[in-house]
Parts: C-alpha cells; structure tokens; sequence
C-alpha cells in the first residue's frame, strides 16, 4: 500500500483535483471521473473521448496555480481550456504557423481571428496576436 506523501505548508486544498476533488470531476461524455477503472477499460465501458481533459478540470488547475502565485501557469491551463472544443485538425494547423518562417504576421491574424469568432478562444487568440506582432517586428 501507497503512503500518502507529507502535506505540505501552505499546500492548496483542493491539490490535487483527482484526490481531492474526484467528486466534482467529470469527462467529457459527463462520466464521473471516480468510475475510470482499469476494470471500466477492460470492460469496454471507457472511451478515448472519456479521457479528455475538460475545460472545467482545467480551470480548477488554472485557480490552483493562481493561489500559488503562479500567473502565467494560470493562463496556460486557461489557453489549454480553450483548445478542448477545438478539432485536433485545427490545432495542429495553428501549431504549424507559429513554427518559424511558416506564416506571415496576416496569417497568424487571421487565425487569431478564427479562434475567437468560431471557438471563443480568446486567450489563445490574443497570444497568435502577440506572436503576430513578434513576426511583423522581426520582418520591419
């Protein structure tokens, strides 16, 4: 049997969220996080989609982190939250045109502004934005 590590000072209640908040984790299909068994696998009764990330399991780890004083984490896991209702197509789309000398400073806005119109995805088309400004910047 596994000791239950030492609590830490200062340690967040609610870190981690599998432990401490099971009860309040769903998956995507609104499975409750408790009933992701290697038996349920076995079973057949689980599915890829059960095991995503979801936007609300997310954001509980971006409040974490925020208590922590951990900002910029933070807005990660809030981007992340974003990104889960985008298709993986998509994704892969935008992972591409931020690599170096693969789009132009119009392109990036303009998927900066796909993000936002389509997906709600502010926080992640703000950043296509920055990365936009970097690119013009580094063309001028």
């Amino acid at each position: 049997m596994r000791k239950a590590a030492p609590k830490r000072k200062g340690a967040d209640p609610d870190y981690p969220l599998s432990e401490k908040r099971s009860k309040k984790l769903k998956t995507p299909s609104g499975l409750p996080f408790r009933d992701i068994t290697l038996e349920a696998v076995l079973e057949g009764r689980i599915t890829m989609e059960d095991l995503r990330v979801t936007a609300e399991a997310l954001e509980g780890q971006a409040r974490i982190a925020e208590r922590a004083r951990r900002r910029q984490l933070a807005e990660n896991f809030r981007r992340a939250a974003e990104l889960v209702n985008i298709p993986e197509e998509r994704i892969l789309e935008i992972y591409n045109a931020l690599r170096p000398g693969r789009s132009e400073a119009a392109g990036l806005l303009a998927l900066a502004e796909d993000l936002e119109r389509n997906f709600r995805a502010r926080r992640c088309a703000n950043l296509l934005r920055e990365a936009a400004e970097a690119y013009a910047r580094r063309v001028a």
